[in-house]
Order: structure tokens, then C-alpha cells, then sequence
């Protein structure tokens, strides 16, 4: 092993022998990310079989957080806030199966709601580029976009198959702020994030604004914030 854990600065001190443990999910496997999807962190193994004898079907996907995830949002302006790009994966399967949905797709942690969020402007540059290109920051606010979500997952199966592969490879700089408009994901899991974090953006437009009311019983009521926190099931709105 070379380095060490890269546990986030807020927690004001050096990683320890712990965190090659606690800071990382069970369910990971493939190295890139600097920063673990905290909402993950709640899913022991006994967890996650108790979900399977529910009959709860679960899929992963890959996104590698960069180190902008720490970077506070510091001008009053978030348009003059930037996004770094993130390289995530997303199996064949999984796009498949999400055409076919017959359930509200719950998403543990922003890490995945920026992943299946992305897909959509994905398949969208499938459409009219025939081939997927990087989402830009701002890509979802320029225009409105005439095509389903149905079309353009299959969009991206078409460049799938045409190509031969079993995984789409991609980048996105995507923010989620108010006014976007949510296209995949029903549910959320997340921690309880930083002040003027692009997280708790993203939270805000997940429940259209009503963010004040979650953290102010969250804070009344004692929960731990920030990457080794408590966690909250949200419902978009």
C-alpha cells in the first residue's frame, strides 16, 4: 500500500490505521476514488443480506470522486462555482434494467445520484452525436431537452452494442442545484453534509427546496454530521 487513507480535511487530522477500515465501503472494489461515498458506509454485510432476504434488488455503479468534493462553495454566485470531472462506469445491465423499472429507484449516496443522473445527458449526446461524450457542469440548465429518459438509455444500449461493449465508460462535471429536474433517481440515502457544499445543493434540489426543516431537526435532535455521521433517507419531491 503507498500513501495514505485520504480521509476528508474537515475531519482536522491525519488519517490513522482505522480508517483502511471504517472509511471505505464493503462493497468496493475498484481503486481510483479519493473520497469514500459516506452513504455507503452504513451497509455492513449483514445489512446488506437482510435486503436481499427482502427481495430488494441491488445494483453498483462506479464513480471516482476527485478532490473538487471537498471545495467549498465560496462565491455568492454558485454559476461561478466549478465542477472537476469524474470518470464513473455504468454496466450494460444495469441500463437495461433501468429502462425497465417497475420500482422507485432508491440511490445511496449524491456519489450515485450524480452517476444515474448523468446518464440521461449521456444518452442525449448518443442521440445527436452518436457517440456519449463528458456531461458538462451546466449541460442540464442550457436547454430543454424533447427526448424521454427511455430514449436515451436506449440510445446508449445502441452505442453499447454497435461498439461491442458491456459498460459505458464516461465523465461528468454535472451540479445538481435547484431547478433541476430528477429523470432516474426516487430516493435518496445521504449523510448530512458541510455548509455551502455543493452536497447540500444537491440535497435541496432532491427535496425541492425543504432542506431547512431536515437538517433543523437533524441538529435539534442531536445527529452526527459529515462523513462519519448519521444518515437520512430522503424522498424527492
Amino acid at each position: 500500500m503507498a500513501g495514505t487513507v485520504p480521509i476528508p480535511p474537515y475531519l482536522n487530522r491525519e488519517s490513522e490505521e482505522v480508517d483502511t477500515l471504517r472509511y471505505q465501503t464493503v462493497y468496493a472494489h475498484i481503486r481510483g476514488s479519493v473520497a469514500a461515498p459516506t452513504a455507503g458506509l452504513h451497509f455492513t454485510e449483514a445489512v446488506l443480506d437482510r435486503l436481499k432476504e427482502k427481495g430488494i434488488q441491488m445494483e453498483t455503479v462506479c464513480l471516482h470522486v476527485g478532490a473538487g468534493t471537498f471545495l467549498p462553495v465560496k462565491s455568492s454566485l454558485v454559476s461561478e462555482h466549478p465542477m472537476h470531472r469524474e470518470p464513473f462506469v455504468v454496466s450494460q445491465s444495469l441500463i437495461e434494467r433501468l429502462i425497465h423499472k417497475n420500482g422507485p429507484l432508491l440511490a445511496v449516496g449524491t456519489t450515485s445520484v450524480r452517476t444515474l443522473e448523468s446518464l440521461y445527458y449521456i444518452g442525449v449526446s448518443c442521440i445527436e452525436r452518436g457517440v456519449p461524450e463528458d456531461v458538462e457542469q451546466w449541460a442540464p440548465y442550457t436547454r430543454e431537452y424533447p427526448y424521454s429518459t427511455e430514449e436515451a438509455l436506449l440510445a446508449i444500449i445502441k452505442y453499447l452494442d454497435d461498439n461491442k461493449l458491456d459498460a459505458l465508460v464516461a465523465g461528468t462535471r454535472i451540479i445538481i442545484v435547484p431547478g433541476f429536474r430528477f429523470r432516474l433517481v426516487d430516493k435518496l440515502v445521504t449523510n448530512f453534509h458541510q455548509p455551502e457544499s455543493t452536497l447540500i445543493l444537491l440535497v435541496s434540489a432532491f427535496v425541492n427546496g425543504d432542506w431547512r426543516s431536515i437538517y433543523d431537526f437533524a441538529l435539534k435532535n442531536n445527529f452526527r454530521f459529515l462523513s462519519y455521521g448519521d444518515s437520512s433517507l430522503l424522498e424527492r419531491k
